[in-house]
């Protein structure tokens, strides 16, 4: 009896009501979807890379060199000696190392160098491998194969000819045109970098720069693809290694030797690490999202309050037919903060359906257009928790219009 009261009294003020149902719905909406992003970019970060127990480059910030060799991000500062990476290769410590060379690109997306440990020994996720859609790994020289992303945004299949550029640019003037590559392969998705990037063999990579010194042609006639397929070309130097060791032990004091390597200026890290570093490094901007979405919310709320202590005006003759019904000034209490309950729950409740709903229909194209793969899930503690102070910021909000009604009633009574 007492929600059916609470249903109709809303009821008869829907128009107001629903202006405020819909407010707080957005609001809702726009805190759960940020706290979804945060949460699944963190688990994303987490997952990029997996199994790998150090990266090493040339002497440059953690940061910069994690996003250049994982997330494919910024310019490598500079590159590291073939001898190095071969060193490393042959020490002790080492189970299997993974050659990295960029610097190339196609239509926008990043062309990574490497040899077949790439596709042995690179892990993501729960330490899961790569796996092929179709196709196979690159066998010659001109085999490229590509991400899943660039697979399906540019229309490529097996078989299908493409030309390299130079540099990292959407457009290119310097294309290597005279050895375009085969598409031998398509990885399955991933939701990594690795989703974005066009692999190709260390032997194609320096096949294609024959003739090339930072990014001009200086041979009369560039070399065909014909003339350099059965080449043997050996790298100079390369960008980055993957490293993984027998030991997990010998982690750290194998990192202090590369950071301490004589022949050139390397530097190793731990990827978990720096990548709870740069984490961190967006704590701010994840922090301001959190305060905006917070006050969009507050003043929701305070607009429901609102709402209801303007109604109690328009109210006084249904109180005053309810004290005559023999309803107490605690009654109408009770039913105020009943109604506020209501609607910030059927808000609460809309809001959470409408977003995995969105995030059922639109993941994938967010996860083409941004590389975060956002899927639908279970609420978590963190967002139970908001959803909890929601309803409780709405009760306490409403005691101002419940506590009018209660004084109004009094009043009443004493008249």
């Amino acid at each position: 009896m007492f929600l059916r009261l609470a249903n109709q009294s809303l009821w008869s003020r829907r128009g107001s009501v629903s202006l405020t149902f819909l407010a707080i719905t957005v609001s809702v909406f726009v805190l759960l979807g940020i706290e979804k992003i945060r949460e699944q970019t963190r688990a994303s970060f987490s997952s990029t890379i997996a199994g790998t127990d150090l990266v090493v480059g040339a002497r440059t910030g953690d940061i910069n060199l994690l996003l250049y060799s994982v997330f494919r991000l910024g310019t490598p500062t500079n590159n590291i000696g073939w001898k190095s990476y071969q060193d490393i290769l042959g020490a002790p410590e080492v189970a299997w190392a993974i050659p990295l060379s960029l610097g190339d690109s196609h239509r926008g997306y990043r062309v990574v160098g490497t040899n077949l440990s790439y596709f042995e020994h690179y892990r993501y996720g729960q330490d899961q491998p790569l796996r092929l859609a179709t196709g196979k790994p690159f066998e010659s020289t001109f085999d490229v194969v590509l991400g899943s992303t660039v697979a399906r945004s540019l229309g490529y299949g097996l078989g299908d000819k493409l030309v390299l550029a130079h540099g990292l640019g959407q457009t290119s003037f310097s294309e290597h045109s005279q050895t375009p590559f085969a598409v031998s392969g398509i990885l399955a998705p991933t939701g990594t970098p690795v989703d974005n990037t066009l692999h190709i063999s260390l032997t194609g990579l320096e096949a294609m720069h024959v003739g090339w010194n930072e990014g001009v042609n200086l041979t009369a006639k560039a070399s065909t693809a014909r003339q350099l397929e059965d080449a043997e070309l050996v790298p100079d130097s390369i960008t980055a290694v993957l490293v993984g060791l027998n030991s997990k032990l010998s982690t750290f004091g194998f990192q202090r030797a590369i950071n301490n390597y004589r022949r050139e200026p390397l530097l190793a890290i731990l990827p978990g690490v720096t990548l709870t570093q740069l984490w961190e490094t967006m704590g701010a901007a994840e922090q301001a999202l959190r305060l905006i979405s917070v006050l969009v919310l507050v003043a929701s709320l305070l607009g429901l309050a609102a709402m209801l202590l303007a109604s109690i005006r328009e109210r006084q003759r249904e109180i005053a037919v309810m004290r005559a019904m023999g309803a107490s000034p605690r009654y109408l209490l009770a039913l105020i903060e009943a109604e506020a309950l209501l609607i910030t729950l059927a808000a609460c409740l809309v809001a959470a359906l409408s977003l995995e709903l969105v995030t059922l229909l639109a993941g994938q194209l967010i996860g083409d257009q941004t590389g975060l793969r956002i899927t639908p899930s279970l609420p978590t503690a963190i967002q139970l928790g908001y959803l909890l102070m929601i309803l409780l910021g709405a009760m306490l909000l409403s005691l101002i219009p419940a506590i009018a009604a209660y004084r109004q009633a009094l009043h009443q009574s004493l008249a």
